[in-house]
């Protein structure tokens, strides 16, 4: 019998999960962990594949809201948790599971899919195109200072310490009032928020248990950093490393502060900053940015299920009248011409049989969506064509976003 795609029943969670933990490698989920997961996972959007008893693959849907450009929060399905056993590869599996998805998120209504790529060429075929980057540094802070304009005591923001889990709630009104102002960031429903505050990798053995310093101003929190200390050291003395998890202020002079607090912490003389938008501000705050080895990778991953009410739920840097051509073989629902028109205050997307300005992919199209890559670069790397003089360069201009996209955590 061949396998069979289903619908996870809630008492089949740990049977999928196990199959989801075995194909990633690695050792098991901590509990804390695999309890907020377990408590987090939609049953009703999750599927597994079973070959007779065995679970043999995995793919679930989390139930999100995304900023998009001009801050309107988008129903997105958060796609998660996918994976094909080992045993099972090249039969299909993967594709039987996303043509099921995409289809259930169209019934849904939601104009959007995304997810985090373990392996990015994976969902390309699907639709999907990279729409974030991430920022990471290792930062010598023994070399590269950073600078508080106006010094320290330009502003009454005070610094302290805080246990994690105490702060939690006014630290995720600071993330809250951020999201909106930024493209790709998700709006967290309750229980998300416990995602920032479970205990690292290794804990106590390797590194400090997770330290939270919040910045206050007048009674007011208006800031947060997120963070592990690891003790180093060798023959010339201490040389301890600081790993941010995540720092969000609600203002410059929070901002700065917390990331000057985090270059002169004691006995440390490296910052490591895993996940930051591409760019973040401390970046023009230090005085030898080549010392802070910057990489680049991809982030989040956007699909357009529905390119009519996805373009017209964001807003445009620039007044656009364009109409593009959009090849979609995997949702054929989106092929076809949309004449495109809006500005700053919205937008309108509908059918039209008017000669096309731009044509494109909609694995294209769904990269430069948030407005973190330009159409004229994808253009210049073969992903778009222009059909009328200067549309390109046009439309690109109205996609482009300020600040850059950028997604804080995985889901």
């Amino acid at each position: 019998m061949a396998p069979q795609l289903r619908t996870l029943e809630a008492q089949e969670w740990d049977t999928w999960y196990r199959t989801l933990e075995r194909a990633f490698g690695g050792p098991p989920t901590p509990p804390e962990a695999r309890e907020l997961w377990q408590g987090l996972t939609e049953p009703e959007r999750s599927l597994g594949v079973w070959d007779g008893e065995e679970c043999v693959g995995t793919a679930g849907a989390f139930s999100l809201r995304l900023s998009v450009p001009g801050g309107t929060l988008v129903d997105t399905a958060g796609v998660t948790m996918v994976s094909v056993a080992a045993t099972h590869r090249r039969r299909g599996l993967m594709t039987t599971m996303m043509r099921r998805q995409l289809d259930d998120v169209r019934e849904r209504g939601e104009p959007l899919a995304a997810l985090v790529a373990s392996e990015p060429g994976i969902y390309g075929r699907f639709g999907y195109g990279m729409a974030t980057q991430q920022l990471s540094a290792t930062i010598d802070t023994t070399r590269v200072r950073l600078e508080v304009p106006g010094g320290t005591g330009a502003d009454p923001v005070r610094l302290r310490y805080a246990d994690p889990q105490s702060a939690l709630t006014a630290c995720e009104a600071v993330y809250a009032d951020q999201v909106t102002a930024r493209p790709g960031m998700p709006a967290r429903r309750p229980g998300w928020e416990r995602l920032g505050v479970l205990a690292p990798q290794g804990g106590g053995r390797d590194g400090s248990p997770l330290q939270c310093v919040v910045a206050d101003r007048d009674g007011e929190t208006v800031g947060y950093a997120r963070f592990q200390n690891t003790p180093q050291w060798d023959v010339s003395g201490a040389r301890g490393m600081i790993v941010l998890r995540d720092l969000e202020a609600r203002d410059p002079a929070a901002y700065a502060r917390l990331w000057r607090f985090l270059f002169e912490i004691d006995l440390t003389s490296t910052l490591v900053a895993q996940n930051r938008p591409v760019d973040d501000a401390w970046q023009h705050l230090v005085s030898d940015v080549r010392r802070c080895e910057r990489q680049l990778r991809d982030g989040l991953f956007v699909r357009l299920v529905d390119v009519g009410a996805a373009l017209e739920a964001r807003a445009y840097r620039t007044p656009v009248d364009v109409v593009l051509e959009v090849e979609d073989a995997f949702c054929p629902w989106n092929e076809g011409r949309w004449h495109l028109a809006g500005d700053s205050r919205g937008g309108s997307c509908t059918r039209t049989r008017a000669r096309p300005d731009v044509a494109l992919p909609t694995a294209a199209l769904a990269s430069a969506y948030l407005g973190g890559v330009p159409l004229t670069i994808l253009a210049r790397a073969g992903r778009a064509a222009e059909l009328s003089p200067g549309a390109l360069t046009h439309a690109s201009l109205a996609f482009a976003t300020d600040p850059a996209p950028w997604l804080p955590h995985a889901f």
